[in-house]
């Protein structure tokens, strides 16, 4: 335990995370209905195109720049250097790369989520460590609280330096403190006159902290006399004295990102830097981090296309039986899966950046799951096509070129996806997000009933206010057009689809409320029950928007486009349904009982003895989390500068 490390409680913890969420519901969302048994297709399709004509003639002619620059960089000399060479980066600023979503107003292109998502396809390609550096600089850096939290006179400051390629992070987590913001122990204190803060503190993992001109800082304000306190949000220059760069930090993938540790010592923040007012930093933070999660489904996207593109040209080249591999059924199934799960991807990719371009809707849980789903889906790809290509799929692309064979990264798009399942709230974190927003209706209908602090008293009264809630709720899940044969049938062959994913909404909104019943205030610690009552509901938004982008292909694109979009969807579908029902089998036959108290007996040290005979090359070489204190660095400065 470091001596900086604030210690705080569950019940405070949970109330300074329910603090920073976002609980007003001002526009529909198509994603929290579904979850509480009300599958509106009509909020997803047809699709929102709000994109305008000019916009879309600048996009394209964007993109067609942007592919003709990435045609020209070499991912494999990011990948052996361990670092993206500062001329890739200059030209990616002079394209505008850096502003892509910047108003022009402010120097930036100005253009919509879709093409961000598109330019994010693009770069990602050529190496994910180019689309994680765009993407933490403008989908969680500077720019985006900027725009969406800043005054006047902050976004004529920092959005033009920004869009000119000025490189920008976000820092958040600290050395002991990471989905936990309550424990957050980087402080900004006032000066005494008040025109500034003093800032001191670690952060671990600063995406882009080692190249960053700009960097947005959360610390915890002391309360004080004439203000509030409390996690508070700050732009900071970079060059500041009393900031170091005191490590830059290696991984298994994304070589060339520029992720390090990144000390302030008594940095002096002018009080016209802070974001919005004392308190506000975590609410800052979710509610860039909620379309800043998009950026995952565009990489992701993009590896499934490259991994399928790799698997269908392979296996129709490597003969083994006296047949190519594709041929055989076992090689088959794979290439079926990533097919069509490659398709769903794509689908809701664009669904997400549409709605998120219309506005219309309130799209925080439907960015999540495209966050959550698309990160798993593509890690399973990506590890079919490695087994796919056997032994060769293990190879590096150096050694294969080396013995005169193609250059196939297979193994490297293994290692750069998996941080995807980490990054930007994990799978597991996410689970508990996405739950919590599903079953807000519930805990408000609850009350009391769902509080592990309330009296008996007072659950009473809560179940009496209840059960008026569900009188009126429940039957209405009985049933609905997923019953009715006729449903749908604009879609076709895919009909049958969007009817079973209307009669399991209904029955996963049952699921959840017997779930409810039997824990009450339990429910929260149901892990397992909560995280597949969340997958239940990704794997059928997926579905819906795979029937969508189908219907939507055929009915605007040319024939040949539209019925193999309806095929790959089918198939898709099929897929999932399979998935979805074992899920719910799951949900009452499984064994987290058992799990739990196994893992308990392990964390006591029962089963050490499983331990013996090995020996572990970690031991002595430091403790589990580096202890740090406040003060001036010893460390040499690892900062550098592209520009």
């Amino acid at each position: 335990m470091t001596a900086t490390t604030r210690q705080v409680g569950e019940r405070e913890a949970r109330e300074v995370a329910e603090a920073a969420r976002e609980s007003e519901w001002t526009r529909p969302s198509f994603a929290k209905k579904l979850y509480l048994g009300d599958f509106d297709l009509s909020l997803i399709h047809p699709q929102p195109h709000a994109v305008a004509a000019d916009d879309v003639v600048r996009g394209e002619e964007y993109i067609a720049r942007l592919a003709a620059y990435c045609e020209t960089l070499d991912g494999l000399l990011i990948e052996r250097e361990a670092k993206i060479p500062d001329e890739y980066l200059r030209g990616l600023a002079e394209l505008g790369t850096f502003g892509i979503k910047i108003p022009t107003a402010y120097g930036g292109l100005g253009l919509p989520m879709s093409y961000y998502g598109k330019a994010l396809m693009l770069v990602s390609s050529v190496h994910p460590s180019l689309s994680a550096l765009v993407s933490a600089h403008q989908s969680i850096g500077v720019p985006e609280p900027v725009k969406m939290f800043g005054t006047d006179e902050q976004k004529q400051r920092f959005l033009p330096r920004c869009a000119a390629g000025a490189v920008t992070a976000f820092l958040l987590t600290e050395p002991d403190v990471g989905s936990d913001p309550a424990r957050l122990a980087s402080t900004a204190t006032p000066t005494d006159d008040g025109t500034a803060y003093l800032l001191d503190g670690v952060k671990l993992w600063t995406t882009n902290g080692v190249i960053a001109e700009l960097v947005v800082v959360m610390a915890r304000v002391p309360e004080h006399e004439g203000g509030r306190g409390g996690i508070s949000a700050f732009v900071v220059e970079s060059d500041s004295p009393g900031i170091t760069v005191e490590n830059r930090n290696a991984f298994m993938g994304l070589r060339g990102i520029e992720n390090g540790v990144t000390r302030f010592h008594q940095v002096r923040v002018p009080a016209e830097n802070r974001l919005g007012r004392e308190g506000d930093g975590l609410r800052i933070a979710l509610t860039t981090l909620n379309t800043g999660r998009l950026s995952i489904p565009a990489t992701t996207t993009a590896a499934a296309k490259w991994c399928l593109k790799i698997a269908r040209e392979w296996s129709a080249e490597r003969v083994q039986w006296g047949r190519p591999i594709g041929a055989h059924a076992a090689v088959a199934e794979k290439i079926s899966f990533m097919a069509a799960t490659t398709f769903a991807l794509e689908a809701v990719l664009d669904l997400s950046a549409n709605l998120a371009d219309a506005g219309t809707k309130d799209i925080r849980i439907e960015v999540a799951l495209a966050k959550l789903w698309a990160s798993e889906m593509a890690w399973r790809i990506a590890d079919e096509l490695v087994q796919i290509r056997g032994g060769r799929g293990y190879e590096t692309a150096d050694s294969l070129a080396a013995r005169g064979e193609r250059a196939v990264p297979a193994e490297q798009i293994l290692r750069d996806l998996r941080i995807n399942r980490i990054f930007e709230g994990s799978t597991e974190i996410m689970h508990l997000l996405i739950a919590r927003e599903a079953v807000d209706a519930h805990l408000s209908a609850a009350g009391d009933l769902a509080s592990p602090d309330a009296d008996l008293q007072a659950k009473a009264k809560a179940a009496v206010n209840a059960s008026g809630f569900y009188a009126k709720w429940l039957p209405q899940l009985a049933v609905g057009k997923g019953a009715d044969p006729r449903s749908y049938r604009e879609f076709g062959p895919l009909a049958k689809h969007l009817r079973y994913v209307e009669r399991s909404s209904r029955k996963l909104a049952r699921q959840t409320f017997y779930g409810m019943g039997r824990w009450q205030a339990k429910l929260e610690y149901r892990q397992g029950f909560l995280a597949r009552i969340v997958d239940i509901g990704a794997e059928l938004f997926a579905m819906a928007a795979s029937c969508s982008r189908a219907e939507t292909l055929r009915s605007h694109g040319d024939a040949a486009q539209g019925e193999s979009a309806y095929e790959l969807a089918a198939v898709f579908c099929e897929q999932a349904r399979l998935r979805v029902d074992h899920l719910f089998e799951q949900l009452w036959n499984n064994t987290d009982d058992a799990d739990r108290r196994l893992a308990q007996q392990v964390l006591d040290g029962k089963h050490s003895w499983l331990e013996a005979g090995i020996v572990d090359p970690s031991e002595g070489t430091g403790p589990w989390i580096a202890q740090w204190q406040p003060g001036e660095s010893t460390a040499e400065n690892k900062s550098r500068r592209y520009r």
